[in-house]
């Protein structure tokens, strides 16, 4: 699949102010500073599309963004470190929530984990929630540049048993790093395979 066309469309509070799911939506997520807006960035082919910041917990919101005119990508506020909403210490989390949940025309939802470290109990415990949930995820572990291809193969495999192992029901899993460009056409072929089905 290319992507021809890409543009912001709207940023959303909640579930609830979302645009229409009129369109299939491919959603990203992942602890903050995990690469997220530099993946959404390569695979738009756009440098700015997706505002990269250095702070952690930057977004806070739903941004959406119309590919293609065709489906969307959906840029979820990543967990962590991010600050919660004001006066509502606990809706930043429910936002993630809802929307895994109820949101109709979500097709995958893209979980970003760093290539470079050993699993991290968060983003253990956030996929096991997914998949008990049966919310379809593959995974896409980011900023393989710095370290040595055995050392991510042995990072990954790590993650994927501290989940819980998979067997027959082992999600898509892709490698990135925004810096030599590389998962790109990768991502984008699976994403062109699931708009199909």
């Amino acid at each position: 699949m290319q992507i021809k066309s890409a543009d912001f469309l709207t940023s959303a509070l909640n579930v609830a102010a979302c645009p229409e799911p009129t369109v299939p939506e491919m959603a990203f997520i992942g602890r903050s500073n995990v690469g997220k807006s530099s993946l959404l960035n390569l695979l738009t082919n756009r440098l700015s599309l997706a505002r990269v910041s250095s702070t952690p917990g930057h977004t806070q919101l739903i941004n959406y963004y119309t590919i293609n005119g065709i489906f969307r990508l959906v840029d979820l506020p990543g967990y962590g470190y991010a600050k919660p909403l004001r006066n509502n210490p606990h809706k930043f989390e429910q936002m993630i929530v809802d929307y895994m949940t109820v949101r109709e025309g979500l097709r995958y939802v893209f979980v970003l984990i760093d290539s470079r470290h050993e699993p991290h109990l968060m983003d253990v415990e956030f996929v096991q929630w997914m998949r008990n949930g049966r919310v379809p995820l593959a995974l896409v572990f980011t900023k393989t540049d710095k370290l040595k291809r055995a050392q991510v193969d042995k990072n990954i495999a790590a993650f994927l048993e501290a989940t819980g192992g998979w067997e027959e029901d082992e999600p898509p899993v892709f490698t990135t790093s925004a810096k030599e460009k590389t998962g790109r056409r990768e991502i984008l072929e699976f994403m062109g395979r699931a708009l199909e089905a």
